[in-house]
C-alpha cells in the first residue's frame, strides 16, 4: 500500500514538474518570438540604411531589372562631400492642402506605380500609406519619340515611373541600357538636387508618371508629422506621462516601436517575465487572468485603441499577472524599460547640465574682450592662402596692430552663393557660431562685407584638421581616438544644450589648434531645432548621414549621434 501512495506522489511531482516544464517552455517561446521580432526589426532598419547609403549600381544581368538610379548619379558625391537639398519651406495649411493632392489614374496604374516603388532600393523602404499618397500625387507626363526625358549635365528635381513605352540611356553618348514599363529612375533628385550623369530620351512614344522633389517631400513630412503626432498623443493621454516636457515626450516617441498582432496573439502571458508597457494604437485586446487550479480563462476586461497596459514593468515589477490577447488586428506602441528609463534619467542630467554649461558660458563670454569690435578689413593683412573651397578660398591674416595675432579669413562669393541657393544656410551657420562660446568650437569673430563678397573672420586652428591626419596615419590608436571623440562630444553637447543640431561630423570638419585639441568647424548644416521639433532637409556627408535623414522621416539632434559613431569607427579603422 505504501509502495503504491509512494508511485502516486512521485507521479504527482512528475506531473507537476512537467507542467512547470511546460510553463517554461511557454515563456522561453515568447521571449524567443519577441527576439525573433527585434531582430526582424533591426534587420529592416538595417535593410534599409544599406539600400539608401550603398545606392547600388546597376546589375550585371541586365538593363530592364536596374533600379535607374543606378547610373549613380555620381557614383555618388564624393566622400567628403558635403550635401545639402535645396531649402523649401511650407506651412501647415499648404501641407495639408498638397497632401490631399492627387490626379485621376486607373487601378492598373496605381498597381503599376506601387509595384515600381517596391522593386526599388531606395522607395521600397517607405510605408504602404505613405506609397499611396505619394502615387496619388504623381502627374502624367507624355514623351514623343526622340525627345529627352533627362539630359546629361542638367540638375534633377524629378522622378519618373514609365507606364507605356521605352527609353534608351545614354552616357557621353553611348547606350547603356533601356528603361522598360514599370522602372523608376531619378529618384535620387527627390533627395536632393543633383547633376545627373547620364541621359534619358525616349525610344518610341512613352507615357510617364513624375513626381518633384518638393511635393514628394511634402507628403513624407505630413505623414510622417501625423504619425509623430498620433503618437505623441497617445504618450500623453497616460497619467503618468503626461506631466513631462513635451521635448521629452518627443523623445519617447522617436524611441517608441510600432508593433502589429494577429487575431489569437498573445502579447502578455500570464506568469512570464517582461519590461515592455504597451499602447494600443489600433484594434482591441482581451485580458484575462487563469486562477490557480481552473483550466478556463476568466476574461477581465477589454481594452481599445488609446488604453494602455503593462506599465508596471517600467517600475521593476517582471512577472506578468495576466494574459493580453489580440482580439482581431492590433497595433501597438511599444517601449521597454530599459529606453524609458535612459530618457527619464537623461532629462534629469540634460536640465543640470543645461545650467552648468549657460554659466560656464557666460563667465567665457564676460572674460573675453571684444578687441575686434572696431576692426575695418582693412586692418588685416593676408600671410598666405590656406584652401579653395566651393565658394571662395580661405586666407591666414594678421592684425596690422598685432602681428603676433593670427586668425583665418574666409572669402566668400556673394554670387557663387546666390547661384547656388545656399546663402540662407551660410548666414545662419555665422549667427550660431558668433554666439557659440566653447573651447571645443571654433571660434567665428566678425564678419565684413564688400559688393562681391562676403568675408568671416574666424579662429586659426594651425594643426590642420583630422581628415588630413587620419590620411597621413592610417589608423588613430585608442587612446587618441578616445582624446578626439571626447572634444567633439563637449562640442556636440554645447550645442545640443541649445537645440542646435551640427549633422556633419567628420574628421574633415574636426580642427586642430596649436595645443592639438580638436575642436569643431563650421558647417552650413547647423541650424536650431526647437524643443519637441524635428526639422526634414536633406543634409551632410553621405556615409555619416543617420537613416532618419536619408529616410526623411525628420530629425533632431540626436542625429549627430549616429554621425559620431561612424566617426569614432573610422578614426580606429581608418574607413
Amino acid at each position: 500500500m505504501g509502495t503504491l501512495r509512494d508511485l502516486q506522489f512521485a507521479l504527482q511531482l512528475k506531473i507537476e514538474e512537467l507542467r512547470q516544464r511546460d510553463t517554461l517552455i511557454d515563456e522561453l517561446e515568447l521571449e524567443l518570438d519577441t527576439k525573433d521580432e527585434l531582430i526582424r526589426r533591426l534587420q529592416e532598419e538595417l535593410d534599409r540604411y544599406r539600400a539608401t547609403v550603398t545606392l547600388p549600381g546597376p546589375s550585371e544581368a541586365g538593363a530592364s531589372t536596374y533600379s535607374c538610379q543606378a547610373v549613380t548619379e555620381d557614383k555618388h558625391a564624393a566622400k567628403g562631400k558635403t550635401i545639402i537639398s535645396v531649402p523649401f519651406t511650407v506651412d501647415l495649411q499648404s501641407l495639408a492642402v498638397d497632401s490631399h493632392r492627387s490626379c485621376d489614374k486607373s487601378p492598373e496604374s496605381h498597381r503599376l506605380i506601387q509595384a515600381a516603388f517596391l522593386k526599388n532600393d531606395l522607395l521600397k523602404n517607405l510605408d504602404e500609406g505613405e506609397i499611396r499618397a505619394i502615387t496619388a500625387c504623381m502627374d502624367l507626363t507624355t514623351i514623343s519619340q526622340g525627345c529627352y526625358v533627362i539630359q546629361e549635365g542638367t540638375n534633377g528635381a524629378q522622378a519618373y515611373v514609365l507606364e507605356e513605352g521605352k527609353l534608351d540611356v545614354t552616357k557621353d553618348g553611348l547606350k547603356l541600357f533601356t528603361i522598360e514599363p514599370g522602372d523608376v529612375f531619378g529618384e535620387l533628385a527627390l533627395l536632393y538636387s543633383c547633376t545627373h550623369t547620364f541621359s534619358v530620351s525616349a525610344h518610341t512614344d512613352s507615357k510617364l508618371w513624375v513626381i518633384d522633389r518638393e511635393s514628394y517631400q511634402t507628403v513624407l513630412m505630413q505623414s510622417r508629422l501625423n504619425s509623430l503626432s498620433h503618437s505623441m498623443e497617445l504618450l500623453s493621454s497616460v497619467p503618468f506621462l503626461r506631466s513631462l516636457p513635451e521635448d521629452v515626450i518627443m523623445k519617447l516617441s522617436d524611441l517608441i516601436e510600432q508593433t502589429h498582432y494577429s487575431d489569437g496573439d498573445y502579447i502578455i502571458r500570464q506568469g512570464a517575465t517582461g519590461d515592455t508597457f504597451y499602447i494600443i494604437s489600433r484594434g482591441q485586446v482581451k485580458v484575462t487572468e487563469q486562477k490557480p487550479g481552473h483550466d478556463e480563462q476568466v476574461v477581465l476586461s477589454q481594452l481599445c485603441d488609446g488604453q494602455w497596459f503593462g506599465e508596471k514593468a517600467l517600475w521593476g515589477e517582471d512577472i506578468r499577472t495576466v494574459n493580453v490577447m489580440a482580439s482581431g488586428e492590433v497595433t501597438c506602441l511599444v517601449i521597454d524599460r530599459e529606453t524609458f528609463k535612459e530618457i527619464i534619467d537623461g532629462m534629469l542630467f540634460d536640465s543640470c547640465h543645461e545650467l552648468q554649461q549657460s554659466q560656464e558660458s557666460q563667465l567665457k563670454s564676460d572674460k573675453d574682450p571684444d578687441l575686434l569690435s572696431f576692426s575695418t578689413l582693412n586692418d588685416f593683412q593676408i600671410i598666405c592662402t590656406l584652401a579653395v573651397g566651393e565658394f571662395g578660398h580661405v586666407d591666414l591674416v594678421r592684425p596690422r596692430s598685432n602681428p603676433q595675432s593670427l586668425f583665418t579669413m574666409r572669402v566668400l562669393k556673394k554670387e557663387l552663393i546666390f547661384n547656388s541657393g545656399q546663402r540662407e544656410y551660410i548666414l545662419r551657420e555665422g549667427r550660431i557660431l558668433m554666439e557659440a562660446r566653447c573651447s571645443f568650437i571654433a571660434r567665428l569673430y566678425k564678419t565684413f562685407r564688400d559688393a562681391e563678397c562676403l568675408y568671416v573672420l574666424a579662429e586659426a586652428c594651425l594643426g590642420g584638421d583630422l581628415g588630413s591626419l587620419l590620411k597621413d596615419k592610417g589608423t588613430l590608436d585608442e587612446s587618441s581616438a578616445r582624446f578626439y571623440t571626447a572634444c567633439v562630444i563637449k562640442g556636440l553637447t554645447f550645442l545640443h544644450c541649445r537645440g542646435v543640431v551640427y549633422r556633419d561630423v567628420k574628421p574633415e570638419n574636426v580642427a586642430l589648434d596649436q595645443h592639438g585639441y580638436a575642436k569643431l568647424a563650421g558647417s552650413r548644416c547647423l541650424k536650431k531645432v526647437e524643443a519637441g521639433k524635428k526639422t526634414w532637409t536633406f543634409c551632410g556627408t553621405p556615409g555619416y548621414m543617420p537613416p532618419e535623414i536619408i529616410l526623411n522621416k525628420g530629425h533632431s539632434v540626436s542625429a549627430d549621434l549616429w554621425s559620431l559613431g561612424v566617426f569614432v569607427f573610422e578614426l580606429l579603422s581608418g574607413g
